[in-house]
């Protein structure tokens, strides 16, 4: 494996932080294909033909509504467009599967219901299941004929999921397993027809089986009465006595987090993504309402708060969608490395995902945080009419906040990966020490004086600077902890200093490569406003990487290691000052002048 990703040069996991990349290696969105740009089309087709006229019945959860939508998706191929030929599916590759789910982050309600339908409800039978299994499930899945759903949260488990109560015995003929037990928060419970459900085999092996949902044994609860995403349905599920066939066991017993935790990686990057797309909707939403509400005699978007707005959520997501694409061709090549190995379709497309954990866990934090600030600013610049329900605005907001919340919190994200990165060090699988070191014997030595030159030759430095400064701050705490001076596992604030840190280096450096990309080819604008975009970015992302640096290092070191740390980070957040206001400006005009997303 080494020698052919050595030979392809895949950048691995978490590999960015030691590694740079050039603008060849990413993807960007200003490079779809013809096959591409119709299969975008063909799903903003679906969403102004199908959902838009229908977003008010979707809220209300018009009986049999969002089942018979599925449906069409899936008479469309949407439904399969990552699954495999041989069970129906449009077997599309890694980035049209993402413009797939850019564009329908504009779903709103309907984007949780296809969104888990196709991820954690199809991919652990495609990960997992028996050749019986898939043969039986996946054809009607991809059709639409089949609904699914995900059984894993109880009532006592969320993010410890593996403290689920729920059983499952085996018969004494060993023909069939009896699970009792209680989940709540399932999407899709409503209409499913399939149940993906994990219980403790004899109350202790954590194993995920295929359950009917008509089922005998099995009740709903009502629908939940939620903040937002009032259009998807939410019940709790109780199971009592409920008999689940031997064969419907999911991978192996006793195996069910490899289930669970590997069907998130992929539903936490479809968030990110779907976060990104909905992020362009709000975006449009608030342009046209600044060119159109007028105050003191012109439109509010001539006013500079306005245009800070607007700019902002535009850089915002841009960075984040620079990272999402990136995130999209390195999982892309990944499988087609593994593809190469003689690995199916399936199997390639689970070790891409879990390869990536630490990219995807960036791309869900950061996703459904540039969506928050949106979705807030958009009811700002709507002001009163954005606190009222007859407008979308209000909408967007509450739907929103569920994002940071769902497929792992935010916090157990960050948490988990700073624990990915620690882990892979200690495997060998990515050498963090060396790097690290080389920091520390630069912090020894005289600064260079050697004068920076070329076009963009100040964000290439800053980025190899930010990565210097995590792994400077990360290193000193791991080595806290080899002398027995810390317990990282009680230092979250610290750990999620150093998510922040990273979240915020791949952004950036993913939007550098891109408008390097960019500097030489044919686009939308002048090079100017990708410039000015990249230039507040780097400006706002230096002063975060020196107050999260400072604050994670004053929460270990003390005395002359405190102030040896501070001073080095003083080398490292050297990026030129940056007339903020005026390109932020220069960026608000463009959208305004567009009336929305234009990148």
């Amino acid at each position: 494996m080494s020698e052919l990703l050595s030979t392809t040069d895949v950048l691995t996991g978490g590999q960015f932080l030691i590694r740079d990349s050039q603008p060849e290696d990413v993807f960007i969105p200003e490079e779809f294909n013809e096959e591409q740009l119709m299969i975008k089309q063909m799903a903003e087709d679906f969403l102004q033909n199908e959902i838009n006229p229908n977003r008010e019945m979707i809220e209300k959860q018009a009986p049999g509504l969002t089942p018979s939508l599925l449906k069409k998706m899936g008479d469309m191929g949407l439904l399969g467009a990552h699954m495999p030929a041989e069970y129906g599916g449009m077997e599309l590759d890694t980035n049209t599967n993402t413009i797939i789910s850019d564009v329908f982050g504009a779903l709103g309600s309907f984007s949780v219901p296809f969104a888990a339908h196709t991820g954690i409800g199809m991919l652990p039978i495609l990960y997992f299941g028996t050749d019986d299994q898939k043969t039986k499930y996946l054809p009607k899945l991809i059709t639409g004929d089949l609904k699914a759903a995900y059984c894993l949260t109880e009532p006592g488990s969320g993010s410890d999921a593996l403290n689920a109560k729920t059983r499952a015995d085996l018969n004494s003929s060993g023909t069939h397993y009896v699970v009792n037990g209680q989940k709540m928060w399932i999407t899709n419970a409503g209409f499913a027809d399939i149940f993906i459900v994990f219980a403790k085999v004899d109350g202790d092996k954590f194993t995920g089986f295929v359950v009917d949902a008509k089922s005998p044994g099995i009740t709903l609860g009502h629908e939940e009465d939620k903040l937002g995403i009032k259009g998807s349905s939410t019940r709790q599920v109780f199971f009592e006595n409920v008999q689940v066939p031997a064969e419907n066991v999911l991978g192996d017993v006793g195996k069910g987090h490899l289930i669970a935790f590997n069907a998130l990686n992929i539903g936490r990057y479809k968030l990110g993504i779907m976060c990104i797309g909905g992020n362009k909707a709000v975006l449009k939403m608030a342009a046209t309402y600044a060119n159109e509400r007028h105050q003191f005699g012109q439109p509010i978007g001539h006013f500079g708060a306005i245009k800070y707005k607007i700019a902002e959520m535009a850089i915002r997501n841009f960075a984040a969608e620079s990272a999402a694409y990136r995130t999209s061709q390195l999982m892309q090549d990944r499988k087609i490395a593994e593809s190469a190995l003689g690995k199916p379709f399936g199997q390639s497309m689970l070790e891409a995902a879990e390869e990536y954990a630490i990219e995807c866990s960036i791309l869900k934090v950061l996703g459904s945080e540039v969506t928050d600030y949106c979705v807030d600013e958009n009811v700002q610049i709507h002001g009163g009419i954005g606190f009222s329900e007859e407008y979308p605005a209000a909408r967007a907001y509450r739907d929103s906040r569920i994002n940071r919340i769902y497929e792992g919190t935010n916090e157990i994200n960050r948490l988990l990966m700073v624990d990915q990165l620690f882990k892979r060090a200690m495997k060998g699988e990515l050498d963090i020490v060396g790097p690290a070191w080389a920091v520390q014997k630069e912090l020894a030595s005289m600064p260079s004086m050697e004068k920076l030159e070329g076009v963009y030759a100040e964000e290439t430095k800053a980025i190899a600077d930010f990565k210097k400064i995590i792994l400077m701050t990360a290193g000193g705490a791991a080595k806290m902890q080899m002398d027995g001076k810390l317990n990282l596992k009680e230092e979250q604030e610290l750990l999620m200093n150093c998510a922040d840190m990273m979240i915020d280096l791949f952004a950036a450096e993913s939007m550098l490569l891109r408008v390097k990309k960019l500097a030489n080819r044919e686009k939308s604008h002048p090079q100017a406003v990708y410039d000015a975009m990249l230039q507040v970015y780097f400006h706002d992302v230096t002063a975060r990487m020196q107050k999260n640096a400072t604050d994670a290092i004053a929460s270990f070191a003390t005395g002359d290691l405190l102030k040896t740390f501070l001073m080095g980070l003083k080398r490292f957040v050297k990026y030129p000052p940056v007339n903020v206001k005026e390109k932020r400006r220069a960026v608000a005009d463009v959208v305004l002048l567009a009336g929305g997303w234009c990148f």
